[in-house]
């Protein structure tokens, strides 16, 4: 894969557009990516993965591709990345835009366009380029069909990040496993286990449960059981190897004890049974027997009751005879009472009509008292047209009250609006000049604002330059000193390494033997070996003294790098912020604060004063309008006024006749109403009165013939013998229950079986009854005793049956989990077959993380002068598993040590070479894809300038076969030794990039 061409339009930091030629910058094989922190050196590495995946590397994804955007971007300019490459033997052209929130076309807001992708391939032979696709889900399978590689992987070999390979260096077996993990793909041996794992579980669980429910069923056999069961039932647990033996034979013994219970009881309930039988039988001629007897004692003491009551009956049969013949009268009676009631009330109601009357009414009659009235309506008739009058004059009255009110009103307004339109001219011009001062102050702001953002950071960098200062003359004196020690220290041991030897002979004569050869000279004997003086410096003081010198060359190389990384930063805050003092810069930007602060705080006054404009406006506008339609009124009113007074002089004129001596027109009629109300009430009240007392005296005269006709001797006595309809149903009732219950008494005492029953003996029931209840309960016990046994009989047989099911079902699943356990833990590293523990998913990271080892142990030879070496370990680390150990080989001790010892510098090399090596492994895993195009992240600020020549010479081999690298740095010395650059040069309208080949 080569890249070409990057552009790059409102992505990251960069506002504008923005073009990468990468063809220029790999003429030289290596080329450098730098620029100051924030600038975007990042965002450039981002733009081509999301132009290749739709996504960013790692946390800086944002969400949906519109964290993207650049905050710089122009509100119309939409988010381009387009990306020219050559992958496979084919060019393409990749380009995508992310989701674009726009202003909308027509009204406030914004709207959102969706995400958009193309993708392009250049055809040679016509020399043009063809669409292949508008798909998202295409173009992205197709391109990670081509690279042969996931986005992680990508990110790993491509642009490969130093600090995640620093981390993976020193990190434990976990952290590694997690790493290669991602990388080769080896989640499906982790589901492996995982599936093993579940199976095993799911396989215990289940011979558990079969195991609990064959006890349970065991359990409650024995409940079943019982005080039958002979024997105990063992004592036994989910698991133990003769569980389902000992269940089944102890489940036999009981059932032979159930069914032996089981006919004893069969037995003891038929005997029950006939006894009861038996015992029911005489019981039931007992309570015969009884309930005869009782029955001709009680018909014997009903007959005495009713020879007692026998006058009552015959009184209360003459009552009902008399009632039955004053029935024939009720009907006059009735008449009677209802013409008298009707009588007496029309009596008051003429009394009532008269004593309204005037007394010239007094004695007329009901023709006169209708002759009256009809003169009064006469009269009233002819007021009509005076009440209208009267009414249309009250009108008037309340016409002319709200002109007057109309009219003051109209004044007031006419006052108010003269007196408000007076000040006119000088509000205006007071809220004018409210408004043009806002603006100024707004101006002036802005102009402050942009004055105040570059000495800000002019105060900061000063400040952190001061901060440096103090801190570069620390760092120089911890590297002076670390510097002196380990001269020191060096010294020492190459003093302590001569000494050694110089006695190295006596050292040798130590391990002399009579009889054997000399290691020097070959010699079997020894005469005069060496012997060791006072002061001998053996072999483990020479080894202490170098590791000292290991560790002081460490730290002096760290104070170095730290020495250095403090000057860079001195630089570029002095460079920033310049030989200004910082208190001025203080001042300056105090100053600067304030007068944006004022300038604000007039500034927002600016919304205020121009609504109090419009405000002003509107009542200026509204008073006007309202002084011209108040002098309309009142031009109209006029005309309006004069109409209403000669209207009302002819009105009084009118009334002045025809209310007559009464107060007014309304007052004559109300008395003329009254008048003929009063004299109509009364005609009609004496004619009905008269009426009525003709049809009392008829009533009285048929009354007196019904009741003479009934056998009454006056009216009131047939009055006296008529019974309401409650007292006739209670009388007829006596009547009926005597007459029933003489028929009863005489029945009974006549029946033959009751005769005789009464001269026997008297019946002992209640001895039969305790006969009967007990032969009863003697069948009902042993009936529960019998259905007992049957219900044991039955229970332990399904319970028998279901457990010789479940042994059956057990069989294959105990087998099922012995095979799966020992697949599981041979999987997981548990097993005590697997005697280096080595998980499933670890034994094949072990063999890539071999392959790794192997492809950076190239390079890093390379860089370190052939002095370190990677190899693989699958030793255990402590009590935990073994698989993905990391060692690094020193070939100038001859020790093989764990990668946490390396120092910076070393650590950085090591890193490098590893994610190259990987970069090789996962590229010829993904299928030999060819990689022209590599990026390398931060890390050489840690190296001298040795071994950065080193590093660059190994860079500087990738280029092979025209591969071109890009290093990603803020070290200075790497722009003086490479020549190709991309700068990325950060601004207050976004980053912009600034290339420069190899021959500039």
């Amino acid at each position: 894969m080569r890249l070409h061409r990057l552009h790059l339009t409102a992505f990251g930091p960069f506002g504008g557009a923005q073009q990468v030629d990468f063809d220029e910058l790999s003429t030289a094989g290596l080329f450098l990516l730098h620029g100051p922190t924030g600038a975007g050196k990042t965002s450039v590495l981002d733009a081509v993965c999301y132009a290749l995946y739709g996504a960013v590397p790692g946390a800086r994804q944002g969400g949906q591709g519109i964290g993207l955007r650049s905050d710089h971007a122009a509100p119309a300019t939409r988010t381009e990345i387009r990306l020219e490459l050559t992958v496979a033997g084919r060019r393409l052209e990749v380009t995508r835009q992310p989701p674009f929130e726009r202003p909308k076309l027509r009204g406030t807001g914004t709207t959102t366009e969706k995400a958009q992708t193309w993708l392009r391939e250049y055809d040679s032979a016509a020399g043009s380029w063809k669409d292949l696709s508008r798909s998202h889900q295409e173009i992205g399978e197709e391109i990670t069909q081509l690279l042969g590689m996931s986005r992680e992987q990508f990110c790993q070999v491509v642009l490969l990040p130093q600090g995640d390979f620093a981390r993976f260096l020193r990190a434990d077996a976990e952290a590694r496993g997690k790493l290669l993990g991602r990388l080769f793909d080896t989640h499906r041996f982790a589901e492996v286990e995982k599936r093993l794992a579940e199976r095993r579980r799911t396989a215990e669980a289940e011979v558990r449960a079969g195991d609990a429910a064959l006890l349970a069923d065991a359990h409650r056999m024995h409940q079943e059981a019982g005080p039958m069961a002979e024997e105990p039932l063992p004592d036994l647990a989910p698991g133990d190897p003769g569980l389902a033996e000992a269940v089944l034979s102890w489940a036999a013994v009981a059932r032979s004890a159930a069914r032996e219970s089981l006919t004893i009881a069969h037995c003891a309930r038929g005997a029950a049974e006939s006894a009861q039988a038996v015992a029911d039988r005489a019981l039931d001629d007992v309570r015969e027997a009884d309930r005869l007897q009782r029955r001709f004692a009680e018909a014997r003491e009903r007959a005495a009751r009713l020879e007692e009551h026998a006058d009552a009956h015959r009184d209360a049969r003459g009552r009902m005879e008399r009632a039955r013949k004053a029935e024939a009268v009720a009907p006059a009676l009735d008449l009677r009472d209802s013409a008298e009631v009707e009588h007496r009330r029309a009596a008051a109601g003429e009394t009532q009509a008269r004593a309204a009357l005037p007394e010239t009414f007094a004695g007329a009659g009901a023709p006169g008292l209708a002759t009256a009235a009809r003169k009064a309506a006469e009269e009233l008739g002819g007021l009509g047209s005076a009440r209208r009058a009267e009414r249309r004059l009250a009108e008037l009255g309340t016409e002319r009250a709200s002109l007057d009110r109309q009219e003051r009103a109209d004044e007031d307004v006419l006052q108010d609006a003269e007196s408000w339109l007076a000040g006119w001219e000088d509000t205006r011009a007071d809220v004018e000049a409210r408004i043009d001062a806002a603006q100024e102050a707004a101006s002036r702001a802005e102009q402050l604002a942009v004055r105040r953002e570059p000495a800000l950071q002019r105060l900061a960098a000063a400040r952190l330059r001061d901060a440096l200062a103090h801190d570069t003359g620390s760092a120089r004196a911890r590297s002076l000193a670390a510097r002196e020690h380990a001269t020191a220290v060096h010294a020492r041991w190459l003093d302590l390494k001569e000494q050694r030897l110089q006695g190295i002979a006596a050292e040798l004569a130590a391990g002399l033997v009579d009889g054997e050869s000399c290691a020097v000279c070959g010699a079997t004997e020894h005469p005069a070996p060496a012997r060791k003086i006072d002061g001998h410096v053996d072999r483990e003081t020479e080894e202490r003294a170098l590791t000292g010198y290991r560790q002081a060359e460490e730290e002096r190389a760290e104070a170095e790098r730290r020495l250095g990384v403090v000057r860079e930063a001195l630089a570029a805050a002095t460079a920033e912020a310049g030989d200004a003092p910082t208190g001025q810069l203080e001042q300056q930007a105090e100053e600067l604060e304030r007068l944006h602060t004022e300038a604000r705080a007039v500034a927002s006054g600016l919304h205020a004063a121009r609504e109090a404009r419009e405000q002003a406006e509107r009542e200026h506008g509204r008073r006007l309008a309202a002084q011209q339609e108040a002098a309309r009124r009142v031009a109209s009113r006029a005309s309006l006024r004069d109409s209403l007074d000669r209207e009302k002089v002819s009105l009084e004129a009118e009334l002045e006749q025809a209310r007559g001596a009464a107060g007014s027109v309304s007052e004559r009629a109300a008395q003329l109403e009254r008048q003929v109300a009063l004299l109509t009430e009364a005609a009609d009240r004496v004619g009905v009165a008269q009426d009525v007392a003709r049809r009392l005296k008829e009533a009285d005269a048929r009354l007196a013939d019904a009741a003479f006709r009934a056998g009454f001797e006056t009216p009131q006595a047939a009055a006296a013998a008529l019974l309401d309809d409650a007292a006739h149903r209670d009388l007829q009732q006596q009547l009926d229950a005597w007459q029933l219950e003489e028929s009863s008494v005489r029945a009974v005492l006549a029946e033959a079986d009751t005769a005789d029953a009464a001269r026997r003996p008297p019946a002992d029931l209640r001895g039969a009854e305790r006969t009967a209840e007990s032969a009863a309960r003697r069948l009902r016990d042993t009936a529960s005793a019998r259905d007992a046994a049957a219900h044991r009989c039955a229970e332990l047989d399904a319970l028998s049956t279901r457990a010789t099911r479940g042994v059956r079902r057990l069989a294959p699943l105990r087998e099922e989990h012995d095979r799966v356990a020992r697949l599981a833990g041979l999987a997981a590293g548990t097993s005590a077959d697997n005697e280096r523990r080595m998980r499933l998913e670890s034994y094949v990271l072990a063999a890539r993380l071999e392959q790794v080892a192997a492809a950076a142990t190239v390079r890093l030879q390379r860089m370190s002068s052939g002095r370190y070496t990677l190899v693989h370990s699958d030793d255990r680390a402590g009590r935990g598993r073994s698989g993905l150990g990391l060692h690094v080989v020193d070939a100038w001790t001859g020790r093989e040590r764990d990668t946490a010892t390396l120092s910076g510098g070393e650590t950085f090399f090591a890193s490098l070479a590893l994610a190259l090596g990987l970069a090789d492994v996962v590229t010829d895993e993904a299928g030999g894809v060819r990689l022209d195009t590599l990026f390398i992240d931060e890390g050489f600020g840690s190296l001298d300038d040795q071994t950065l020549d080193e590093v660059l010479d190994v860079l500087d081999s990738l280029r092979e076969r025209d591969r071109s690298v890009g290093i990603v740095s803020h070290v200075a010395d790497l722009r003086r030794r490479i020549h190709a650059q991309l700068e990325v040069v950060k601004g207050r309208t976004g980053s912009v990039v600034r290339q420069r080949g190899a021959d500039a």
